[in-house]
């Protein structure tokens, strides 16, 4: 990311996950900071992606390192929303950014008639709550066009590409 944000490509973002035993560990915020300043990457061009499921562990401690890593200007995103035990009433209280659909529910669609609604339920609170909403898993072109017309804001999967090297992300970056 170093090198591509060198190379003028200053708008993009990296998604990282974090597991549970990283998101828990005391000296996570001390480590972004010292990884960002080694690499001379804003913090705006990292996305931190926590699974939903992590979030309900130690609510008030999640909430608490999360708006450090907010503060630090960090993105930061509910992964694999929809899976997990999250309370709809904690969902308003955690300082992000994105929701992402888990691919199970895009798996279904356009056919799946309880996947079409719950992807559309997704993306209207994440709309309301004035999140961003990205689905996950998108494999064809008919999902990709029902979740364009849903108004879902990005989209992922092997529909554009298989994961890459480096090597060969810089070449579609040209």
């Amino acid at each position: 990311l170093s090198i591509w944000i060198a190379d003028g490509h200053t708008n993009l973002t990296m998604a990282i996950n974090l597991s549970a035993r990283q998101f828990f560990q005391k000296t996570l915020l001390e480590t972004i900071q010292k990884e960002l300043d080694a690499a001379a990457i804003p913090a705006e061009n990292l996305e931190f992606e926590i699974t939903e499921s992590l979030m309900m562990n130690n609510i008030q401690e999640t909430i608490e390192t999360l708006q450090k890593m907010k503060d630090l200007g960090l993105h930061l995103s509910i992964d694999d929303f929809g899976t997990g035990y999250s309370s709809l009433s904690y969902l308003k209280q955690f300082p992000i950014n994105k929701l992402k659909i888990d691919k199970s529910f895009v798996d279904g669609l356009p056919n799946d008639l309880d996947d079409l609604a719950i992807v559309q339920a997704i993306i209207a609170i994440s709309h309301a709550l004035k999140l961003t909403v990205i689905a996950e898993g998108v494999e064809t072109a008919e999902q990709y066009k029902l979740l364009a017309q849903l108004d879902c804001n990005e989209i992922q999967g092997y529909f554009f590409a298989k994961p890459l090297p480096a090597k060969d992300v810089i070449l579609r970056l040209k």
